[in-house]
């Protein structure tokens, strides 16, 4: 969550262009009503599972079953846990190009059908079709000229297009507790932004400016705009232990002292995975080399025919993009 904060408001939001892609289809299945299809119910049975490749060695998002928690049925009455819910949404959706929407869709029932009681499961469905509508009209504001590019008037008028759309999809209580905390902390990153961008102010008006800003900051949106900045500073921590010859022990060491241990052993996989990607990459480039050297005299077509049938070897359909990201900047 703190990497998604540490965007710009502009950069975050083209980030949640890619989620918006799955709801293209959408309207489909909005027709046919919260059923599930017969032929997904195979899906339930791996709920356990990892949903996707791409979602292997990560925990699903919103813990619907914490939310519960030393509540009675009675006390649960209608309400649902909105922000818990939305992450698990996203979590899931994430998986789009992995698979398509109706087995998306399928897996989010079956969640819902195992982590919350029967009372709260239709109003969870029900909350689906509303994010999934609501997602899906965000797709025309994306592409509206006005709300283009990372200037702050594009920026604001994006947030303000944004607020109205939920104000058609969501009651104010659900509004709030889904999308509560990201809106102050846009507002704020907004009010930065206007700053920034004002060629009235001097240097010092400016800093005077974003020193108000900061004071007025709630608890909760310093906490998450400082996490990736300790997270940086650990890193860095880490980077110069390794260079004096620290060891894995050392380093998890350090980085549970800083943070706790299941985070350290959180950062430890990554680490691994991390090493492992780069030991394919390697092995991707030099037979990238190879195969380059054996099409010299073919022509452009046949030569990007045998690159992409060696990316396709090597690499899952989720794992192309970061390829090609990693080929394009190096």
């Amino acid at each position: 969550m703190g990497a998604w904060h540490a965007a710009t408001p502009g950069q975050r939001w083209v980030a949640r262009a890619a989620l918006l892609a799955v709801l293209l289809a959408v309207a489909a299945w909005m027709v046919m009503g919260t059923d599930v299809p017969e032929a997904e119910v195979a899906l339930r049975p791996g709920v356990n599972g990892a949903f996707v490749k791409s979602h292997e060695g990560t925990v699903p998002d919103g813990d619907l079953r914490l939310w519960g928690q030393g509540k009675t049925l009675s006390a649960l009455g209608a309400d649902l846990p909105y922000a818990e819910l939305r992450r698990m949404f996203d979590y899931f959706l994430s998986a789009w190009g992995e698979q398509d929407l109706n087995a998306i869709v399928a897996r989010i029932d079956a969640e819902i059908q195992g982590q919350l009681p029967a009372a709260q499961q239709e109003g969870a469905r029900a909350l689906l079709r509303k994010y999934l509508g609501y997602k899906e009209a965000l797709v025309a504001l994306d592409k509206a000229p006005a709300t283009q590019g990372a200037g702050v008037e594009a920026v604001r008028k994006r947030f303000d297009g944004m607020l109205a759309l939920r104000a058609r999809f969501f009651t104010p209580r659900e509004d709030e507790a889904m999308f509560g905390f990201d809106d102050a902390y846009d507002r704020d990153a907004i009010a930065r932004l206007e700053i920034h961008q004002n060629p009235s102010l001097s240097e010092a008006q400016k800093r005077e400016r974003l020193a108000v800003l900061d004071a007025a900051m709630p608890a909760a949106v310093k906490a998450e705009r400082d996490a990736p900045r300790q997270i940086i500073h650990l890193e860095n921590q880490v980077a110069a232990l390794r260079a004096q010859g620290g060891t894995d022990v050392q380093v998890f060491a350090l980085r549970a002292k800083a943070l706790n241990p299941e985070a350290a052993q959180r950062l430890a996989e990554l680490d691994r995975d991390e090493q492992a990607w780069q030991t394919r990459i390697a092995d991707y480039l030099r037979e990238r080399q190879r195969v380059l050297q054996t099409n010299a005299n073919s022509s452009g077509s046949e030569r990007d025919a045998a690159l992409a049938q060696l990316q396709q070897s090597r690499f899952s359909p989720a794992e192309i993009p970061r390829l090609v990201a990693y080929e394009t900047s190096n």
